[in-house]
C-alpha cells in the first residue's frame, strides 16, 4: 500500500495507456470487479468549464489570430478550439495546465477520499503530470496494444484523419517512459483480441498485486 494511502484499507490505481489501447475498457473491467472508477479526461472538461474566464483570457489573442471562437453558442467553452491552440503550442499548453491541474487534483483527491470503503481506479492518460495524485496510486495498470491495431481502432472510433491520428500517436510516444521515470509500480497488460482476454489478464494482474502486498514482495 502506498505510504500516502496508509489510512486507507483499499488501494488506489492509475489506469493508463496510449490512445486507443483500451484503457476505458480496462477501467470498466475494474469497475466490474468492485473498483470505483473516475475518468480524469471528463474531470479535465469539468475543470476547464469551472475556470472558463481564465482560459478565455489566456487564449483570447491566439484565438483572434486564428479566427476561431472560444465559446459555443450556448456559452460553454469550445474545447475543440482550445485544443487547436494548445496542441502545437507547448507554452500555451503549459500555461493552461498550470490553471487546470490544481482544480483537477482537488477533484480527484475528493473522489479518492470519498470512496474510502472500496478500491479506486483513476482512468487517466497523463497522470504523471499530476504527481500529487500519482503518488497516491499503489500501482499503475498500463494498457498497451500494437500501433497498427490502435490506428484502426482510433480511425473507427474517433473519425479522425490519418495525419491527426499519427500526430496524436507521436505526442504520446514516450508515455510509458514517463511513468517509468516516476518510479511507480507498473503492470503492463496487452489488449489484443477479445475483451474477455483483457479481462482475464487484468484479473491475473490484480491477483499478482494482491499477493505482492500480502507477502511484501517487490515488483520486478
Amino acid at each position: 500500500m502506498s505510504e500516502h494511502n496508509s489510512k486507507r484499507d483499499f488501494p488506489v490505481a492509475c489506469v493508463t495507456g496510449p490512445m486507443a489501447a483500451g484503457k476505458n475498457l480496462a477501467a470498466s473491467i475494474m469497475e466490474k470487479n468492485g473498483w470505483a472508477c473516475i475518468d480524469a479526461d471528463k474531470i479535465v472538461h469539468d475543470a476547464l468549464e469551472q475556470i472558463k474566464p481564465q482560459v478565455i483570457e489566456l487564449h483570447s489573442q491566439a484565438a483572434k489570430k486564428m479566427g476561431i471562437n472560444l465559446l459555443n453558442a450556448d456559452g460553454s467553452l469550445n474545447r475543440r478550439s482550445v485544443g487547436k491552440i494548445v496542441f502545437n503550442n507547448a507554452n500555451a499548453l503549459q500555461a493552461q495546465e498550470s490553471l487546470v491541474h490544481p482544480v483537477v487534483c482537488q477533484m480527484l483527491m475528493e473522489f479518492i477520499d470519498s470512496h474510502s470503503e472500496q478500491p479506486v481506479a483513476v482512468n487517466a492518460t497523463v497522470l504523471y503530470k499530476t504527481p500529487q495524485i500519482l503518488n497516491r496510486c499503489d500501482f499503475v495498470l498500463f494498457v498497451d496494444c500494437p500501433c497498427f491495431i490502435r490506428f484502426f481502432r482510433a480511425k473507427k472510433r474517433d473519425k479522425l484523419s490519418c495525419p491527426q491520428i499519427l500526430s496524436r500517436f507521436q505526442a504520446q510516444r514516450n508515455i510509458f517512459a514517463k511513468y517509468k521515470k516516476s518510479n511507480a509500480d507498473i503492470y503492463k497488460v496487452w489488449n489484443i483480441g477479445f475483451p474477455y482476454a483483457l479481462e482475464r489478464r487484468i484479473e491475473r494482474m490484480l491477483l499478482v498485486w494482491n499477493r505482492k502486498e500480502l507477502y511484501g514482495l517487490s515488483q520486478q
